[in-house]
């Protein structure tokens, strides 16, 4: 098992291994528009597209769908809530909750720490193969 205090930064270690929540508003991804794949910070694990990442107004990066092979979700009674939590497959890592509030197709909302996320911008094949 990884030492996830050498890994991850403060913030990230706060977490994604004890189940913190970032400050909204403060996240890198919240308004991120690029195209790519969020992957878990951690470990690595390709977690959502950006095709189904929308702007809530919640103050949190959130998706309409998962990686569902990638993801596990648990049941979460904390703070006085009933919710539900989303947690990478791999590592364990938080990354944040998932609601019933979201928009078409699924109506899901998944409200993700941006500190729990990596992106990886997508490659362009077909523009490199067009070039050549």
């Amino acid at each position: 098992m990884p030492d996830w205090k050498k890994k991850l930064t403060p913030e990230q270690y706060q977490v994604l291994r004890e189940k913190g929540t970032e400050l909204p508003f403060s996240g890198k991804y919240v308004n991120h528009k690029e195209t790519g794949n969020y992957m878990c910070v951690a470990c690595g694990a390709e977690l959502f597209s950006s095709d189904t990442k929308f702007d809530s107004h919640c103050g949190w990066p959130s998706f309409f769908k998962a990686k569902s092979q990638n993801i596990e979700l648990r049941d979460d009674n904390s703070h006085g809530m009933q919710r539900i939590e989303v947690l990478c497959k791999n590592c364990g890592g938080h990354l944040g909750h998932v609601f019933d509030d979201g928009p078409k197709p699924t109506g899901q909302r998944f409200c993700i720490n941006s500190v729990a996320l990596d992106f990886k911008k997508e490659n362009d094949e077909k523009t490199k193969n067009e070039s050549k």
